[in-house]
């Protein structure tokens, strides 16, 4: 395990933030969170908010995992969208999520202003269509949307997907304007910071090593221990086998990311010249956004089972010329790769073991936004308002079959079987 951030863009430009030692003591609180990613960050300003004590335990510093090396995208909705909802739960439930799908985004500017948080925040994002039949997916998708209250899309022809992306490849796409995108790094940071400022407590360098349960469920750390009337467990895919019945329904995978050298002014505008972020829709999406200071930020792919591949660029590099040619002289300054959590349904988990250890996992790639939501739910759980937490628990949570020996390569096959569709065009 690192003990600092792993090498990337994100970590060489975040925001200064302070020590925060490992936990060294035994201490008794209200909640502990395990996990200082966004799941668990939400989680324990929402509570702290409220006035309840709570600690966060993180095994190494905040915004670690995939909240801090992510795209760095706010996209609505889930992986699986509203209409895939709709088939597994009963109407009631599928009207709660519905609702939800278009929460998170507001969450976070709404932290990001209530605290003033210097995350690079900016709106709108668009979704890049190759054939026909990804671009009547979208329509699709903007009436489903539409069904649940939101107005916010705009269909783009091809003269209207090349008016905000300077690439050959798209026949058209969908604009959300109140998607956008940011510095995932500097937003885990800041909610740290506004956290901490309510009087909660976050202890890096302290990994959950063993879960004593119990009418008040003990966490054990190398150093410390802490117990509390609840437990919040938010370590997603960096969880490890801490929980072993969270981790036969889910599967970690890493994505890579790939961060130019600054460009001119006037090419960067040139690429995005309204400066949104862009995914396409194949199944094995590419996804990608400039930052402040006019890199190309670039990532795409999945490795199923998280391992981390010998040579990010070589992966990655090709994509972004196959998008935009004009880039073929530019230097790669950043190349890292991140681990999320992938469910066989592609929707997230969310339950309660006990009476008293509450979880969310699973974002399967769709998690800033998500997380948001996320930690307002459990949130509300904890103070005994539990419809909306209720809603997420009757998502069915199915094992990988082959267990977790063989579900590396039952991922990779059905991936293989997609991404074929998508190359085919049906």
């Amino acid at each position: 395990m690192m003990n600092s951030h792993p090498e990337s863009y994100y970590a060489a430009s975040a925001n200064p933030a302070p020590l925060r030692p490992p936990l060294v003591e035994c201490i008794d609180t209200d909640v502990c969170v395990i996990g200082a990613g966004y799941t668990g960050l939400s989680t324990a300003l929402f509570l702290a908010e409220q006035g309840f004590r709570v600690m966060v335990l993180e095994a190494v510093q905040v915004g670690f995992g995939a909240s801090g090396r992510n795209g760095g995208q706010i996209v609505n909705s889930y992986s699986r969208d509203i209409d895939v909802v709709e088939q597994h739960v009963a109407a009631d439930q599928a009207r709660l999520i519905g609702e939800m799908a278009f929460e998170g985004g507001r969450i976070i500017r709404e932290r990001v202003e209530r605290y003033g948080i210097a995350c690079d925040l900016k709106s709108g994002g668009v979704f890049a269509a190759f054939t026909p039949r990804q671009l009547r997916n979208l329509e699709e998708q903007k009436r489903l949307w539409e069904r649940f209250g939101y107005h916010h899309l705009e269909m783009l022809d091809n003269r209207g997907i090349r008016e905000v992306v300077a690439s050959t490849r798209y026949l058209g796409g969908m604009l959300d304007r109140q998607g956008g995108h940011l510095h995932p790094l500097n937003l885990a940071l800041g909610e740290a910071a506004a956290f901490e400022s309510l009087g909660g407590v976050i202890h890096e360098h302290s990994p959950a090593v063993r879960i004593e349960r119990g009418a008040r469920p003990v966490v054990h750390t190398p150093q410390g221990q802490v117990r509390a009337n609840f437990l919040v467990v938010a370590g997603n895919a960096y969880l490890g086998g801490l929980l072993p019945e969270l981790a036969a329904k889910s599967m970690p995978c890493g994505t890579q990311v790939i961060a130019t050298e600054p460009l001119p002014e006037e090419l960067a505008c040139s690429l995005l010249p309204q400066d949104y972020c862009v995914e396409d829709c194949n199944y094995l999406l590419d996804y990608y956004r400039l930052s402040a200071d006019r890199r190309l930020i670039y990532g795409g792919g999945v490795v199923y089972g998280a391992r981390d591949p010998a040579n990010i660029e070589a992966i990655i590099r090709p994509k972004m010329l196959k998008t935009f040619p004009q880039l073929a002289k530019v230097k790669i300054e950043y190349a890292w790769t991140g681990n999320f959590l992938l469910t066989l349904s592609r929707l997230p988990q969310v339950g309660r073991i006990g009476d008293n250890i509450y979880y969310s996992q699973g974002c399967s790639g769709h998690g800033v936004t998500y997380t948001h939501v996320a930690g307002k739910v459990l949130a509300e759980a904890l103070r005994g308002q539990a419809e909306r937490f209720d809603a997420f628990a009757s998502l069915p949570h199915y094992p990988f079959p082959g267990g977790r020996l063989f579900q590396a390569q039952f991922s990779a096959l059905g991936a293989w079987y997609y991404s074929l569709r998508d190359r085919l065009g049906v």
